[in-house]
């Protein structure tokens, strides 16, 4: 096969593979496009480096260099989330695993290795074996809710207003003057929650 169509089909390969992991993991559990062409373009940008710098060993140092800069950098004008940055590791690693991979052939251990961080993507998104607790900082009117003897009160109109099924609630501060609390509630998360977290 001439080298030329050979390149062809393993950035077609490469792409492809960071495309499904963008497009129906990551986007599919917040919808959110604001670091899809981060993540493209560098996970792109990095196997083309790979592929024409020839020696994997270089390759390799010089990936490893870009995403250390990047780290560092952290985008400086948006700091980037844990979970962006974890799946901004995972396609920069990628093109290095395909990369090492193509390049000696080695098509049943590059098939491995895209089940199993397929496979670990979707388990940790979906919190398969895990439970989420996280929390929330709230405003309250019901002042006279706050008491310790209307604390099942208090969590069951939380549940109600909220939708979330809260385990905990903390008075972080009252304002007589305004009677209004505020609370800190705890609950168990989804990924999908729509009303986000304190937590990162």
């Amino acid at each position: 096969m001439p080298s030329e169509l050979q390149l062809i089909i393993n950035i077609l390969i490469n792409f492809i593979t960071a495309f499904l992991i963008v497009r129906f993991i990551y986007y599919n559990q917040k919808q959110s496009k604001k670091y899809i062409l981060t993540f493209l373009s560098l996970n792109s940008t990095l196997f083309l480096i790979f592929n024409f710098l020839g020696n994997i060993e270089l390759s390799f140092g010089v990936g490893f260099g870009l995403f250390a800069i990047f780290s560092v950098l952290r985008f400086r004008t948006d700091t980037i989330p844990s979970r962006e940055m974890s799946y901004l590791f995972v396609l920069l690693a990628l093109p290095m695993v395909n990369y090492a991979l193509l390049d000696s052939g080695q098509y049943a251990a590059l098939v491995i290795s895209y089940i199993f961080v397929f496979a670990l993507l979707l388990i940790l998104e979906r919190g398969w074996g895990f439970k989420y607790h996280e929390s929330k900082t709230v405003l309250y009117e019901k002042i006279e809710l706050i008491k310790p003897q209307n604390r099942d009160l208090l969590i069951r109109d939380l549940q109600d207003r909220t939708g979330l099924s809260i385990t905990d609630v903390e008075v972080n501060k009252i304002n007589f003057l305004q009677d209004t609390a505020e609370l800190k509630i705890s609950y168990e998360g989804s990924n999908g929650d729509s009303l986000g977290s304190d937590d990162d």
